[in-house]
């Protein structure tokens, strides 16, 4: 069984009570965010008023989902984690492996071939565990989770950044590392700092070639890739009401690029609608029972001041559709103003690839929009002018969307249907037209645009706007074409303007699928034994780390002071590197080769204290390794933005890396570094960061007194025998202290269980 009604029953039950004892404990209406968390408060959790952005809370998660390139060290945790069965429903999603590169049949022959016992490894733990599987091919985790498992008033984690996708359902979905899910799926309570509130207001409706899309990308260059980091933002106001699910869930799916939490819309009669467009007529009858509880309290809507500890209002009636990029995802620019930001920057004109799909933006409405233009650019005689490709998000939706006509109307424009699987998005495209390291611009419907990210060009010029807008500017062949103003020559030479989009919310004839690709567990799975072959290269076994040795750290070298952007991309980086992402040692091979270095502007080379020599970052830190070293990592700020990928935690820990000092940190890297044992440091003084020099020893004096509130010392020993030091501020509460002397958290997890 895919849907779990009973869990979903269990929910709505207590629900209503919870959210009452919460308003009267507190005194207070409630915005819909302080619904679903004091409602899914750990047993034996007080409800009380938490200080939001301070105070670290206990959480009891209905769900888990897990994507492919996490599963597998999530998986390996939950081996060592004692337990025989996963303690919440939890899924396993293989979207992320499959490379795209001639279309979906030959590329999905070829992942099962190449990752085999990747997916032989997920498959059999996933039954011994008590875990659904998803097939590769079945579709990209947080469009399946949307079409099965998401439900209003539901609070689940995965390991994805992308998982507040299933916010535009109503679900309080939080993307987070591997360890977290293991605390989750060992059913121990879940921790996370009580979130800020931003409440965004939505007003009007959006209308021609305005799109869910740009709500998002026009919110992105108001927060900034940090502005929500610790928030939720909680979408409310009649606007709300104009969106499909699927729309909101693209809304939410892209809070990740600003750092938040996550992101939810409240329970409406379009989320209904597609409840039962996709065979959960029950649980929207359920969720308009209590409508009252799964939507933010009428006083918080209107005086959202006094509720929210930000507001912000967008009109959408007024709303330009907007392209972000490149190389960040908060660069934001409405159309009307793109082709002279083009121009003034120099941006490659030539537009040369349009994607669409991702988690993002590929649903049925995604793709129905997108082909509208195509279909019409075709009718009017005007024709493709740049490579095409799609991906839908689930076998579900690429039957359907085949069986109206939708993909054929594409790939007679010229476009290539591939996996429904990431593909491009998390750079899985074996683009063969890239040039090295050839200028070049591609716009895509999906949510990031680092550098390297979607092909390993990092002068590919990554721009992120709606699938219309992607089909517009992909029949143009030219970034500055603007739809709403320019025209196209058409095969007569008569000059034509493309119609405005339209599109269908959910398919006119209904959902279809033959096989949608889901393996639930066997009952005698956990019978099974799981072996991992030790000369493997794509999987290893855990070994735990270390426990602290209960000194200070002294004299430590530098491995890399980091300038600028370090996102879990520069860190770890997937594309190729994703093979690797069940084999720790192996994979610490990419650790920290696309930062930066701050004192030669290089990446990938880093001063060997010893010899003077220039050596690749990981090199170094293995060298540092096995002389019985340690090192220590310095950044600026918004350390760790991106995926949730534990592995850019886990791979410094891996080599012996002891300190991680930034500017700041984003939300899931610092948790990931504190579950893996790493101590997380912040300077005081942002310009302490200028103090550091090339050839320091950097010692961390007040670890024998660590506690929460208090702050460490830093000091520098210079080469010329002078010293520096300074404040470095922690975030860590009595339980993470724990984790930091004991290793990792799932040490402490081990001695809990064996008192």
């Amino acid at each position: 069984m895919i849907f779990d009604f009973n869990l979903i029953r269990n929910v709505y039950a207590g629900l209503p009570r919870k959210v009452q004892e919460a308003k009267r404990v507190l005194n207070r209406p409630l915005t819909l965010t302080e619904k679903i968390l004091f409602s899914h408060l750990s047993p034996g959790i007080p409800v009380k008023d938490y200080l939001r952005g301070g105070d670290y809370v206990d959480f009891a998660p209905d769900r888990v989902a897990m994507q492919d390139a996490t599963a597998q060290m999530a998986l390996l945790q939950l081996m060592n984690a004692g337990r025989s069965s996963v303690a919440v429903p939890s899924t396993v999603h293989c979207d992320h492996l499959i490379q795209a590169y001639k279309d979906a049949r030959a590329d999905l022959q070829t992942a099962n071939v190449t990752n085999r016992e990747v997916y032989e490894f997920l498959r059999e733990v996933s039954d011994k565990y008590g875990i659904g599987f998803w097939e590769p091919g079945a579709g990209i985790i947080h469009q399946v989770v949307l079409e099965n498992y998401a439900f209003p008033g539901g609070m689940m984690i995965g390991t994805d950044s992308h998982t507040p996708n299933a916010g535009g359902l109503g679900m309080l979905a939080i993307g987070v590392g591997g360890a977290d899910a293991v605390d989750v799926m060992a059913g121990l309570p879940w921790e996370l700092k009580m979130p800020r509130l931003i409440g965004v207001k939505l007003t009007g409706r959006l209308s021609g070639w305005a799109a869910p899309k740009d709500v998002i990308l026009k919110l992105a260059g108001i927060l900034t890739v940090k502005g929500g980091t610790n928030a939720v933002i909680e979408y409310f106001g009649e606007g709300t009401e104009t969106f499909s699910a699927t729309g909101k869930g693209t809304i939410c799916n892209m809070g990740a690029e600003v750092g938040a939490t996550t992101s939810v819309f409240p329970f409406d009669e379009k989320s209904a609608s597609y409840l039962e467009a996709t065979g959960r007529k029950e649980v929207a009858s359920l969720a308009r029972s209590i409508v009252g509880h799964l939507r933010p309290d009428p006083e918080a809507v209107a005086s959202p001041h006094d509720y929210y500890d930000r507001v912000i209002e967008i009109d959408l009636s007024t709303l330009e559709p907007y392209i972000n990029g490149p190389f960040t995802p908060d660069a934001a620019y409405p159309i009307s103003q793109f082709a002279r930001m083009v121009e003034e920057n120099d941006y490659p004109r030539k537009m040369e690839v349009g994607l669409i799909g991702s988690c993002t933006n590929s649903s049925y409405e995604d793709l129905t929009r997108a082909v509208s233009v195509v279909k019409q650019a075709k009718e009017d005689g005007v024709g493709v002018n740049a490579q095409f490709i799609i991906n839908p998000g689930s076998e579900q939706i690429r039957y359907t969307a085949e069986r109206d006509g939708i993909l054929a109307e594409f790939e007679e424009a010229g476009a290539v249907i591939m996996a429904n699987a990431c593909g491009p998005c998390i750079g899985q495209w074996k683009r063969d037209d890239a040039g090295g390291q050839r200028p070049n611009s591609i716009v895509t419907s999906f949510n990031r645009n680092f550098a390297k990210r979607n092909d390993g060009n990092p002068n590919t010029h990554a721009f992120v706007a709606s699938p219309e807008l992607v089909a517009a500017l992909t029949i143009a062949g030219d970034l500055r074409f603007n739809p709403l103003t320019d025209t196209l020559e058409n095969d007569k030479g008569q000059h034509v303007r493309l119609a405005e989009p339209s599109g269908y919310e959910t398919p006119p004839g209904g959902y279809d699928v033959q096989e949608a690709g889901y393996r639930a567990p066997s009952p005698d799975g956990h019978n099974k034994e799981i072996i991992i072959d030790p000369a493997s290269k794509r999987l290893q076994k855990l070994a735990p780390f270390p426990a602290w040795d209960g000194n200070d750290f002294e004299r430590l070298p530098l491995l890399i002071k980091v300038k600028g952007k370090c996102t879990t991309d520069h860190i770890s980086m997937a594309g190729p590197w994703l093979r690797f992402r069940g084999h720790l040692d192996n994979i610490s091979d990419n650790m920290l080769i696309g930062a930066v270095n701050a004192f030669n502007n290089q990446t990938n080379a880093v001063r060997d204290p010893e010899t003077g020599e220039y050596l690749a970052v990981p090199q170094l830190a293995r060298k540092l390794k096995s002389q019985g070293l340690g090192s220590v990592v310095v950044a600026e700020e918004n350390y760790g933005e991106g995926s949730s990928r534990e592995h850019a935690a886990m791979e410094p820990r891996h080599l012996a890396v002891k300190v991680i000092l930034v500017k700041s940190f984003a939300r899931i890297h610092e948790t990931n570094l504190k579950k893996q044992g790493m101590l997380a440091l912040t300077f005081a003084d942002k310009d302490d960061y200028d103090k550091i020099r090339e050839d320091d020893k950097i010692s961390v004096r007040g670890l024998n007194r660590f506690v929460p509130g208090v702050n460490l010392t830093v000091e520098l020993l210079h080469a010329d025998g002078s010293t520096d030091a300074f404040e470095a501020v922690h975030t860590y509460n009595k339980q993470q202290i724990e984790w930091f002397k004991a290793g990792s958290a799932l040490n402490a997890m081990g001695k809990k269980s064996k008192v």
